[in-house]
């Protein structure tokens, strides 16, 4: 296991490297520059003024001169200055916002996991019964529908309407005056609508790749033995079905950690909630070119280690995998 492991390791820096020169590569391509919103708006700008921003920002170099000193800075974990006028440090401010973004995602996948499963495998157990096509019809509608639209839809009718819900923000006015309980349960109301939006679309295909792998589990011939062998029908499912059944799973949990965290932009600027999806969106509308490059580092290391977890989890559960894998770095 532990060679696999290094060799996985080694393998992600070559993938952050070519995602890194992509990123930087793409977002200069695109039209503006930082400068422009300094001086296309001021008519007392001259064209010295922004040639002098240019170089103060080193967009003077070429392309390739600038990302080898990004990517220098990048070795000392140094992500620069942001382009803003407060000309903070750029991992200063991700900092302040990856926790949030993390706590969101992380709510969204345990949602996920604790509706899909259970739901994708009663689906499999009843199949065609009235349950099952009700379900379907559900996750199909939610899987279609788009989240922003659903997240207007929620706080119009939970927040506006009903009043059960606050819409935006993670906290009230006067959250430092509550109690701790009063506190711990403002958040818990903040979070609901944007851990519901954020989850609904992974949760209609998470059910229904839980459905399709256990249907064809229990046509399995173990499947038949174990029933055959007088084991309940609960003994069969929960142990010997559903651990087969949860490996495809796992790898498909490792991939849509990218969607989970470029749906942050949609959901925290919606909602406007101060994490990194809403720091990239105001990057992107400021061209800040060292935040926006700094949140996609970080982005693709959050993936990068989310396809390794998958990895991990998935010769965990299967130990056939795990010997393979430690019979390979024997040899």
């Amino acid at each position: 296991m532990l060679p696999y492991l290094a060799r996985r390791l080694l393998l992600l820096i070559p993938l952050l490297l070519g995602i890194t020169l992509i990123s930087f590569v793409v977002i200069h391509l695109a039209p503006g520059e930082p400068t422009d919103l300094q001086t296309q708006m001021n008519p007392q700008a001259s064209a010295e003024l922004q040639e002098r921003l240019r170089r103060q920002y080193g967009l003077d170099q070429p392309l390739y001169v600038q990302y080898g000193q990004w990517l220098g800075r990048l070795a000392v974990l140094d992500f620069g200055e942001s382009f803003a006028g407060d000309r903070r440090p750029v991992i200063d401010k991700i900092l302040e916002r990856l926790p949030v973004t993390i706590l969101i995602n992380l709510l969204s996948i345990a949602f996920i996991l604790a509706v899909s499963v259970p739901l994708g495998i009663l689906s499999a157990v009843r199949r065609n019964s009235l349950f099952d096509r009700a379900t379907t019809i559900l996750v199909f509608t939610g899987f279609a529908m788009p989240s922003f639209w659903l997240a207007l839809l929620l706080m119009d009718w939970f927040g506006v309407r009903l009043g059960v819900l606050p819409i935006s923000g993670l906290k009230s006015l006067g959250y430092e005056y509550l109690s701790f309980s009063g506190q711990i349960l403002d958040r818990i109301s903040h979070l609901i609508l944007p851990v519901f939006v954020s989850a609904i679309g992974g949760l209609a295909g998470f059910s229904r790749y839980m459905r399709s792998n256990m249907l064809e589990v229990i046509r399995q011939d173990y499947i038949l033995t174990a029933r055959a062998k007088g084991l309940s029908e609960h003994t069969v499912i929960y142990k010997h079905a559903l651990r087969n059944a949860l490996l495809p799973v796992i790898t498909i949990l490792g991939l849509s950690v990218p969607g989970l965290i470029g749906g942050s932009v949609i959901f925290e600027t919606i909602f406007a909630i101060p994490g990194m999806g809403k720091l990239f969106f105001d990057g992107v509308m400021m061209r800040d070119y060292p935040l926006i490059m700094g949140i996609l580092v970080m982005g693709a290391v959050l993936t990068l280690l989310g396809n390794l977890l998958a990895d991990i989890c998935y010769a965990l559960a299967d130990p056939r995998i795990r010997h393979g894998q430690q019979t390979t770095g024997k040899g």
